[in-house]
């Protein structure tokens, strides 16, 4: 357990490295040809799974200090794949498991394993291939060859961009026709940026379908990664409660959804703000913390906020509840009420999730209160607290 004391966030830090594009640029520089050299990488446990994964399907990835050798070629799995709790993880590497027929276990914890797979599950039944649910485990084996794919496009993006990694490497060309309303296209966009910079020209060929041209056989190279809306977001909160904190290292035309937060967040100055997330779901937590300190406001699209790393909306509201604020989680909305935000009399609770044990931190600089749980930012970012106590936050172990 770890206790925050209130007080006033001041000082300048720069952005932590992207996670989304963490993960692309690692796999893209493994799809290509020959060797290519990752910068600037934070090793959050997610990323940790990414490389491990790699290493299971016999890509040789060296690690210097803050960045990574890739050795790019062929997969196959060579052992089980530990995806820990990593959800872009699974889903990017189940269709790379299917490039060469052996079977592959994807291993993962019980809360990723819950979360849904319908869509790889359905295209391993409509292709005959093998989709097995185990107690600890995916296990799937089959051969995907080049084609034409309908994928659902109202789940999650993370199962299109994982199709998009394995049919770059088909020889013939292929494409993806996404069914329904788009989530998170610009994860989508991200993805296409990935593979464009590493030389596989994957685009847009219109408004619902990709095209994957095939043949290619990737450009390595040397890159750095762009800083991280996403997590960036935690710390211009901070400014947006009260504080003065200046994040460097975002790049102004960065293509991550998650940059949208600051259009967001001068809208929750107002009462009666509505904000949508739909092409942002991430920022759920912490858009709702700050509602919670500020006038309150309506989320729409937050259906899928169930199927993260906990059901986002209604820990969200237990754990507002106590710091008195009232909130109503529907199917598809979320309203936080104002008024009122006080120290919680008991501790709060992280759910597992990094996300809303930042957003909690956050609030805490406000209130001061305990965390338990406080351990679930290594998931996405190990040195949070140190960065809270870098801008003058005290953090203590209870």
């Amino acid at each position: 357990m770890i206790e925050i004391k209130a007080a006033k966030a001041k000082g300048r830090i720069s952005a932590p490295p992207s996670k989304s594009m963490s993960h692309r640029c690692l796999i893209a520089a493994a799809l290509a040809e020959g060797e290519s050299v990752i910068r600037g990488l934070a090793y959050s446990q997610d990323i940790l799974a990414t490389l491990d994964c790699l290493n299971a399907l016999g890509i040789r990835c060296v690690q210097e200090n803050d960045s990574i050798r890739v050795f790019g070629g062929e997969m196959k799995p060579q052992k089980s794949l530990p995806c820990r709790e990593s959800g872009s993880t699974l889903r990017f590497f189940l269709p790379l498991c299917l490039m060469s027929g052996a079977e592959a276990r994807l291993e993962g914890s019980t809360r990723l394993l819950e979360r849904p797979h319908t869509v790889y599950e359905n295209l391993c039944r409509e292709k005959g291939f093998v989709f097995r649910k185990e107690d600890d485990a995916i296990c799937v084996a089959g051969t995907l060859t080049a084609g034409e794919y309908e994928l659902a496009a109202d789940i999650s993006s993370q199962f299109i961009s994982g199709m998009m990694f394995a049919l770059v490497r088909m020889p013939e060309a292929s494409r993806i026709i996404l069914k329904g309303k788009i989530e998170s296209r610009s994860y989508i966009d991200l993805t296409i940026s990935a593979l464009n910079s590493f030389g596989f020209p994957v685009c847009w060929e219109a408004e619902n379908v990709l095209y994957i041209p095939g043949g290619c056989r990737g450009i390595a190279k040397e890159m750095t990664v762009e800083g991280d809306y996403s997590n960036a977001a935690f710390f211009e909160a901070l400014t947006l409660l009260g504080g003065e904190v200046e994040v460097d290292g975002l790049a102004e035309d960065s293509l991550q959804g998650d940059r949208i937060y600051r259009e967001f967040f001068p809208q929750l100055l107002q009462e009666g703000a509505e904000l949508s997330l739909a092409d942002c779901p991430d920022l759920g937590p912490i858009l709702m913390a700050a509602a919670a300190a500020l006038h309150g406001a309506k989320f729409t699209d937050t259906a899928r906020l169930k199927i993260k790393e906990s059901d986002r909306g209604a820990v969200m509201a237990e754990e507002l509840a106590k710091f008195g604020v009232k909130t109503d989680v529907m199917e598809n909305s979320i309203t936080v009420h104002s008024g009122g935000l006080k120290k919680p009399e008991i501790a709060l609770y992280g759910h597992n999730d990094h996300r809303i044990v930042m957003s909690m931190a956050v609030l805490c600089t406000l209130t001061g209160g305990c965390i338990e749980g406080a351990e679930a930012v290594t998931k996405s970012l190990p040195d949070f607290f140190e960065r809270l106590q870098a801008l003058g936050i005290e953090v203590k172990e209870k």
